[in-house]
């Protein structure tokens, strides 16, 4: 028979052998770790719009005077030379009675001025009569090289003032225009830029000459551009500012689609692997740290983003290692264990 001494002895022995048992099977995860680093990464703006010709590249041909459309020798979409024919007109029936006309009271002027100097010679008329006469033939001399100037004398081709493409023709062979009608609108191919929008908020952090990558829709090769204008306007149709992109000439047609990732700034914080990022139920992104192999959720605030790479700021610990695969299934005080290089979890 054993003594209660002995008896109590071996009670004490075997609960701490199950304690000790209990706390080398306390369930743990399987985790990857790494460091936590400070850094900053590219603030970026993302929006999207067509290409179009800017206002100072932009040019509208119109109608000098009353017309006929004869010709019309372009069209939508087409290149064209500095000097290339754009069009012919031939002067309304009006115009063409206006220029006769014209002429008339120049040759009317001019022979009252000759009768006027004979007659002062004979001193059949005063000076100022002569002088008057002159001032009548210079006025209709000036009402005349006007209309020939505008083209009334006959038909007149309008040509390229420079190298252009002709984005919009407003008609058609043998329309009637008045003057100062918009016939054909051209744009320059080195001042084409890629038209956004994009909200106020967004807007206040943009300026002029920030740089932009700009890649086609639909796939492409990025081009590299810069913010030419940031409008002081929200517009009423759309609620977004105006922003204009100045592209590379001949990379790009008038009125194609793009993106535009513009950089306003770079965001400073903790940069972490996108995997490390977490929402809970309430919505609330939020980190795990690993303290002393123990995990401890810390919520977090992303700043932004860039390919697989977070920028965040929140109460984390600088020296703590970050938690990456496994971090879902951690919760506050949960053990973890690390993997070994081959996949094996450590002892």
């Amino acid at each position: 028979m054993q003594s209660p001494l002995r008896t109590g002895f071996l009670s004490v022995a075997a609960m701490l052998f199950a304690l000790g048992a209990h706390g080398q099977n306390e369930p743990s995860v399987l985790v990857t770790l790494t460091a936590l680093h400070e850094g900053s990464l590219p603030q970026v703006v993302t929006a999207y719009g067509h290409v179009q010709a800017g206002a100072p590249a932009s040019q509208t041909i119109t109608a000098p005077l009353p017309a006929v459309v004869e010709s019309v020798d372009v069209r939508p979409g087409q290149t064209v030379a500095q000097d290339a024919p754009l069009l012919s007109l031939t002067p309304s029936p009006q115009t063409a009675a206006s220029y006769t006309q014209a002429e008339s009271t120049l040759q009317v002027a001019t022979d009252l001025v000759t009768r006027t100097r004979y007659m002062v010679v004979q001193h059949l008329a005063t000076g100022q009569q002569l002088v008057d006469a002159e001032k009548a033939k210079s006025d209709a001399l000036a009402t005349l090289d006007a209309l020939k100037m505008q083209g009334a004398d006959g038909p007149k081709t309008l040509r390229a003032p420079f190298p252009a493409i002709v984005t919009t023709v407003s008609i058609t062979p043998g329309s009637i225009v008045a003057e100062g009608s918009a016939l054909i609108r051209l744009a320059r191919p080195q001042g084409l830029v890629l038209q956004v929008g994009i909200t106020p908020v967004e807007a206040a952090s943009v300026t002029v000459g920030d740089k932009v990558t700009v890649r086609p829709i639909g796939g492409g090769i990025a081009l590299q551009g810069t913010v030419s204008l940031r409008s002081s306007v929200v517009q009423a149709t759309d609620g977004l500012v105006p922003i204009d992109v100045a592209v590379p000439a001949g990379r790009l047609f008038v009125g194609e689609m793009a993106e535009a990732r513009i950089t306003t700034g770079q965001l400073t914080g903790y940069v972490v692997p996108h995997d490390a990022i977490l929402v809970d139920d309430q919505g609330q992104t939020y980190v795990v740290q690993s303290m002393n192999m123990t995990a401890k959720k810390i919520p977090v605030q992303v700043l932004g983003a860039k390919g697989a790479q977070d920028v965040i700021a929140g109460a984390l610990h600088p020296a703590a290692p970050l938690v990456l695969a496994g971090n879902h299934q951690l919760d506050d005080g949960m053990k973890m264990r690390v993997a070994e290089a081959g996949g094996k979890a450590a002892p």
